[in-house]
């Protein structure tokens, strides 16, 4: 199976293409803005001339992350797989970003206002859902399902939470590996469910007086 996975939710614009756990090309360039003018360019160079219809699947990030950014991802994975007639999987970022780690994992995400995004992992499989939290009510829950061994703090919140594990390794990607993005999605059986975006909170733009533009009408 020849799929296209992308991800800017976070700090990163990335894309892999793999043909099952072939990697065919893959790459990631740090940016906190700037990814909708990069990602289709991106996309463009990872198929170095092969045909789009050769896919067999889209992936994207559905976050959470930045508010433009997931959605940037998501918008153009989106039209490709509605062009090309093929199943559109979501991945969450926080799974990717804890992908292939063994043992306890924490993916941390940085989410600004004093917030974290987390969720954690044993060996793969979640031991929560992904939440919004206090840093100090992160912390807590870090305390609280961590246990004993070797432990591993991954993403831009990582730092925030070390000193609670000061043993655990911390890794502070911009992003997570698309490979990773790529073979979660993978993974995925059909039928494929809708992937829609992963918001944790509220956003922070606001339309004058008030509103909020992505409340539903």
């Amino acid at each position: 199976m020849i799929l296209l996975a992308v991800d800017t939710c976070l700090d990163a614009c990335s894309a892999a293409l793999v043909d099952g756990e072939t990697v065919l090309a893959a790459c990631s360039e740090p940016m906190s803005r700037g990814h909708q003018e990069r990602l289709a360019l991106m996309v463009e160079e990872l198929m170095a001339g092969r045909s789009f219809a050769d896919l067999d699947r889209v992936a994207a990030t559905i976050g959470p992350g930045s508010f433009t950014g997931l959605r940037v991802g998501l918008a153009f994975a989106k039209g490709l797989a509605s062009a090309l007639s093929i199943p559109l999987v979501g991945v969450g970022a926080l799974p990717a970003l804890a992908a292939g780690r063994k043992g306890f994992v924490c993916a941390a995400v940085d989410a600004r206002r004093s917030q974290i995004y987390l969720q954690a992992f044993r060996d793969g499989a979640p031991l929560m859902a992904p939440d919004a939290l206090a840093v100090e009510t992160a912390a807590a829950r870090l305390a609280e399902l961590a246990g004993d061994g070797p432990a591993t703090l991954v993403g831009s919140g990582a730092p925030l939470l070390s000193p609670l594990l000061p043993d655990a390794v911390v890794e502070t990607p911009n992003g997570p590996d698309p490979v990773a993005v790529a073979r979660l999605a993978l993974a995925v059986r059909d039928p494929v469910p809708p992937a829609r975006p992963l918001y944790l909170r509220t956003p922070d733009a606001k339309l004058p007086g008030g509103i909020d533009p992505y409340a539903p009408a």
